[in-house]
């Protein structure tokens, strides 16, 4: 008599703190209640609290080691049914474009690939920078310049046709590659590409 007038509430106070887990919390609570129940002394209202009250801390107990052990989630398969957040197709060309400029700066001399991901991508100063090298500022800017020029160049140069391959004229690499700064193509920018 006591579980069918209790279980009821206890279940929907279970689950309103749970979740899904209420149905095996009740059963716990149950079980202690039951190993316990010599050690009761009260009414039935205080019974109802001290039933209650199991429950409760069965809660806590549950709540603390879902915190402490998190569940993996839904199924894998649902997750094609969840859109994305952002647009997919750009956030993967950001990612390549990301990759491709990281590995134009790693081609870079070992000073001014420094140099370039310290200021540029770290977007730290070049005092700031020039600590972090060992050098003084003004040689971290020097590197920056002479990074980002030859970035630029390498930019150019594979935007630049390949000539035809019956063509026996060459010409210098440097009359091939036209001088430009990397800021002034405002869609090549080195800050763009991070």
């Amino acid at each position: 008599m006591l579980y069918r007038a209790i279980h009821p509430g206890l279940i929907r106070y279970l689950w309103s703190q749970v979740g899904d887990a209420a149905e095996d919390l009740a059963a716990e609570t149950w079980l202690h209640v039951a190993r316990d129940l010599a050690r009761f002394r009260g009414d039935a209202a205080g019974f109802r609290g001290w039933v209650t009250t199991i429950g409760r801390h069965r809660v806590l107990d549950y709540l603390r080691y879902q915190g402490r052990h998190p569940t993996g989630g839904a199924p894998v398969e649902l997750l094609a049914y969840l859109p994305a957040d952002e647009n997919t197709e750009r956030a993967v060309m950001e990612a390549l474009a990301t990759a491709d400029a990281l590995e134009m700066i790693a081609g870079l001399p070992a000073v001014q690939a420094e140099a370039v991901l310290l200021t540029v991508v770290m977007e730290l100063d070049a005092k700031t920078a020039g600590k972090v090298m060992g050098k003084r500022s003004g040689a971290v800017r020097v590197a920056v310049h002479r990074g980002l020029r030859r970035l630029a160049e390498q930019l150019v140069a594979t935007e630049t046709p390949v000539a035809d391959a019956g063509a026996t004229r060459q010409q210098p690499e440097r009359e091939k590659i036209p001088r430009r700064r990397v800021t002034t193509r405002q869609d090549m920018a080195v800050k763009d590409l991070r």
